[in-house]
């Protein structure tokens, strides 16, 4: 005895909906680093696909059937294969996946050389259509150290610092490939500081004065990034990035916040009509 399929029934409201899925899906990433070796985590996924106003639901175990065949060695690499997966078993016009995941870099401090392990949030977002449109945003989120110019120059004595949370998403140009290590290197040695696992005495003299010599507003720090993304939009290397930095103020119960978006074009990475400027009737 066949069981209903009530999500292939007819929905008479006449309206689409723009992304349906699954979010807060956990599952193991492979992730290939600079240093030629392999990083094992664990990312937090949504998928999505587009549904047309006639159909009342999607197919919510389709997401997961198509993710699982990946189940051996899913990396970022390979989340176009999933799309496609998922245009075909979901009969979708288009697809979504974003993914966030904690990466762990070794540091070692800066004096003493004593080494530890530093974690870095990283995003990977990709979307596919039927008809052959893709695209995709590599980002990351790195914490980083300023210290406060204007506090420098009025005080007699000191200045005070604060923590900052740079976050930085980037189109890598067709064939391009952006390390994430790459993208934490930049917000790092914009910062007035970076920051480390493990400091001796004599380490954190030295940070204090590093940061102390090299002061930062957060306008600095993100327009000092923006230079440097600025010249891979030259080289050819991205298309299009978006910096923020948001300073976790130590004086203040408030805190400090900018932002930079440029490139040829922006994040399309939603409903793709609506990013074409079409009307959605």
């Amino acid at each position: 005895m066949g069981l209903p399929d009530i999500q292939n029934t007819q929905d008479k409201r006449g309206i689409e909906i723009d992304q349906v899925g699954v979010s807060n899906v956990r599952y193991p990433l492979t992730l290939p680093t600079r240093d030629n070796g392999e990083f094992h985590t664990v990312a937090n996924l949504s998928m999505t696909v587009s549904l047309p106003h006639y159909q009342k639901g999607t197919h919510m175990s389709r997401f997961m059937i198509a993710l699982n065949e990946q189940h051996k060695h899913f990396t970022p690499g390979s989340v176009h294969i999933v799309l496609e997966e998922m245009l075909e078993l979901l009969e979708a016009e288009e697809a979504f996946l974003s993914m966030e995941f904690p990466i762990f870099l070794s540091r070692k401090a800066p004096v003493s050389g004593i080494e530890g392990m530093l974690d870095y949030n990283c995003q990977f977002k990709a979307m596919h259509t039927k008809d052959g449109v893709h695209d995709k945003l590599v980002g990351v989120r790195a914490n980083v150290a300023s210290l406060c110019p204007c506090s420098k120059e009025i005080s007699d004595y000191g200045a005070h610092n604060q923590r900052s949370e740079v976050t930085m998403n980037v189109r890598p140009s067709d064939d391009e490939f952006i390390w994430f290590e790459d993208l934490i290197d930049i917000a790092e040695h914009n910062a007035s500081c970076q920051l480390y696992p493990i400091l001796k005495r004599p380490d954190e003299k030295h940070v204090t004065e590093r940061a102390y010599d090299n002061p930062k507003f957060v306008e600095d720090i993100v327009r000092d990034v923006a230079t440097d993304f600025l010249s891979l939009i030259d080289e050819q290397r991205i298309q299009w990035f978006f910096v923020s930095s948001n300073n976790y103020e130590s004086i203040h119960n408030h805190d400090a916040f900018a932002k930079i978006e440029r490139g040829t074009r922006g994040p399309v990475l939603t409903h793709r009509k609506y990013a074409e400027g079409e009307a959605v009737i």
